[in-house]
């Protein structure tokens, strides 16, 4: 829901839940903050094409592809990492 820009809910007060009698409440508290730091530098699989020459030629240098990528990336964007993303390009 976050992620979706979708408004959270309040969250329902214990005392307003009905409860059959082989039921509980049980509450969850959750701090979202390393939950998002956690998601945010997970790796995410990206497929690509390249010509192939281009990918032998790089398979014989042991390119890194997805260093090459991420660097590639930053450079095009103008951000060194996640920071300054969040604060907007580098100008």
């Amino acid at each position: 829901m976050e992620q979706d820009g979708e408004e959270i809910p309040e969250p329902t007060r214990a005392i307003n839940l009905r409860l059959d009698t082989n039921e509980s409440a049980v509450l969850i508290d959750v701090w979202m903050p390393p939950f998002r730091d956690y998601m945010a530098e997970k790796a995410v699989k990206k497929t690509l094409t390249i010509p192939k020459w281009l990918n032998d030629a790089a398979e014989e240098a042991n390119v890194n592809f997805s260093r090459i990528l991420q660097d590639g990336l930053k450079s095009y964007l103008g951000v060194t990492d996640r920071k300054s993303y969040e604060k907007g390009p580098v100008e």
